[in-house]
């Protein structure tokens, strides 16, 4: 069995809703994961966007969180930490926590990047993408990833 990455909020490879935006209620979505390998000492997430103008662009770093866990819920508050002692990083926005697609044009992908690691990355809350990558760099033991578009709705556009 393989790591595997799930949302209930849309399917892979398609359209995130608004309320997962920052057009919307910017609300993170709930996420399962599944195949999690022996050995694995913690997880890590990564959302990001590789459509952005300036280049790869962080939505979302979650780390410490631990290898028993199955999943996140729906709406994660923007704190350090979280239940059970997972620590959240800062977006590309500058904000802790889950930060939404807000593409400024075009429709863009969302990559969930679900990493099993061999250890507990020893990383304070609110670092960055930089950061996260140095510490999974030759601790990865499975990665699974979950894919979802999204177009930003101009002010007064109509929705596609």
């Amino acid at each position: 069995m393989s790591l595997k990455l799930t949302t209930t909020a849309f399917e892979h490879e398609g359209f995130i809703p608004d309320k997962y935006s920052k057009d919307g209620k910017n609300l993170s979505p709930q996420l399962s994961w599944s195949g999690v390998p022996a050995g694995t000492k913690s997880l890590a997430l990564i959302v990001d966007d590789p459509d952005a103008p300036s280049g790869v662009f962080v939505h979302w770093l979650v780390y410490g969180i631990p290898s028993g866990t199955s999943g996140l819920e729906e709406g994660r508050p923007a704190t350090e930490t979280l239940a059970g002692g997972i620590r959240q990083g800062r977006n590309g926005f500058g904000e802790l926590g889950y930060g939404g697609p807000q593409p400024p044009s075009g429709t863009h992908r969302y990559v969930f990047h679900l990493f099993a690691l061999d250890q507990e990355p020893d990383l304070s809350s609110g670092v960055s993408r930089r950061q996260v990558d140095g510490a999974l760099k030759g601790h990865v033991l499975a990665e699974a990833q979950l894919v979802g578009k999204y177009t930003h709705h101009q002010p007064g556009s109509q929705a596609a």
